[in-house]
């Protein structure tokens, strides 16, 4: 069983930001295994849904706890499920990578993105799975205020990008998945 947590910020105003871009990715996961519906789990701080791939049950976690507390309900779901950090998977936006880039990487540090932090934080170690989703173009990584570039939403132009990244991530995990 591994634990796919997708980063980002609950409420409407959020959904279609570029901060959360990891719970695009798990709404596709659940939608693309059939996914049992979405359901929040106040012992995770989390909306919780299971799918099953290659036969294996997983369960993709969106945190309610916003962006800068997500470890709270990393932590909470693996205590219960009894998951290593190895198991588990977090899927996220990433300013510091061109918008279309996606990058899998394991035991890193947080570059900046707080909700990694924070992951880190709680789970005293980096040694967990990311799948980085790049947001920004080169102007854009250059922003002064980060926040609210992240908390916007992409253009028009950056929509197809945007859709395509989805898709390579959501490749990326189902990769994750079969090794």
């Amino acid at each position: 069983m591994k634990l796919i947590v997708g980063l980002g910020n609950p409420g409407k105003q959020y959904e279609k930001t570029r901060h959360n871009v990891g719970f695009v990715v798990l709404d596709e996961l659940q939608r693309t295994f059939n996914g049992s519906e979405w359901k929040t789990q106040k012992k995770f701080f989390a909306e919780v849904s299971d799918v099953f791939v290659h036969d294996a049950k997983h369960v993709l976690l969106k945190p309610t706890t916003y962006m800068n507390d997500s470890g709270k309900a990393v932590q909470a779901a693996m205590k219960f499920y009894k998951l290593k950090p190895e198991d588990v998977i977090v899927v996220h936006d990433e300013k510091d990578l061109p918008l279309g880039d996606v990058r899998v990487q394991f035991e890193r540090g947080h570059a900046g993105n707080n909700g990694i932090r924070s992951i880190i934080d709680h789970l005293k170690t980096k040694a967990f799975h990311r799948v980085r989703i790049g947001i920004a173009s080169k102007r854009e990584r250059k922003m002064s205020d980060t926040s609210k570039f992240v908390l916007g939403k992409f253009s028009l132009l950056e929509k197809a990008t945007a859709n395509q990244s989805v898709h390579a991530a959501l490749e990326a995990v189902k990769e994750l998945l079969s090794s």
